[in-house]
């Protein structure tokens, strides 16, 4: 498939990158700042890097035309948690993005989210209510745009098939393995590795098994 591919220069988003081209996808990278990918990625034949802003709905526009699905490791910078912007931006940027891949009819959208996007098949945890609350109370701005981007998704036009990858607390060990379910059910965990969140958004790509879904995933 021809993939775009959203959040690439973050460390979830280089690894729907090269786990993309692992499997034969080739991808356009839509990024603010080119230079923080790696050569190793730009000089790949299999990506074309196209520059712009999330604000920018005719660049994004163009950066999707030909592409089948679109991947996004769009997601509030840890480090900036505290200061995040308190206009919700980033689900002003899918509203845009939405916007693009109708133009482009462009149907599937998979992409990262977070415990703090409560779904109606969750149970009761405490790990997460402490994990989640935490959030809210120290990273309020973030918390309140990352719940936006759920109400933005869940809410968009019926033909487009979305699966928001919901992840916990977020690690750098390389393995893939990873569970897939909902809060409370007692198989998934708070912690899932960057490696295995991009393994599960290029599984899902593949098979669709959480069309419209909001399944936690986490490290097997």
């Amino acid at each position: 498939m021809h993939l775009l591919i959203l959040g690439g220069t973050g460390p979830c988003g280089l690894q729907l990158i090269e786990q993309a081209l692992a499997h034969n996808h080739t991808v356009v990278v839509y990024v603010r700042s080119p230079q923080k990918l790696p050569t190793e990625i730009t000089s790949n034949p299999a990506v074309t890097v196209s520059e712009g802003q999330l604000t920018d709905v005719d660049k994004l526009s163009e950066a999707m035309n030909g592409v089948h699905a679109v991947l996004s490791a769009l997601g509030p910078a840890v480090k900036n948690g505290p200061f995040h912007p308190s206009d919700t931006p980033l689900a002003h940027a899918y509203t845009l993005i939405i916007a693009a891949m109708k133009r482009r009819d462009v149907k599937r959208l998979i992409l990262l989210g977070t415990a703090s996007m409560k779904d109606d098949h969750d149970k009761f945890s405490v790990q997460f209510s402490v994990l989640v609350s935490g959030v809210a109370v120290f990273a309020h701005n973030a918390y309140k745009d990352v719940v936006a981007i759920g109400e933005t998704v869940r809410s968009s036009s019926d033909d487009l098939i979305w699966t928001i990858a919901r992840v916990p607390l977020l690690t750098d060990n390389p393995e893939k393995a990873f569970v897939a379910g909902y809060i409370g059910d007692g198989k998934t965990g708070t912690r899932l590795s960057r490696a295995a969140f991009a393994a599960f958004v290029i599984q899902e790509l593949e098979l669709n098994e959480w069309c419209r879904k909001a399944p936690m995933v986490s490290s097997a």
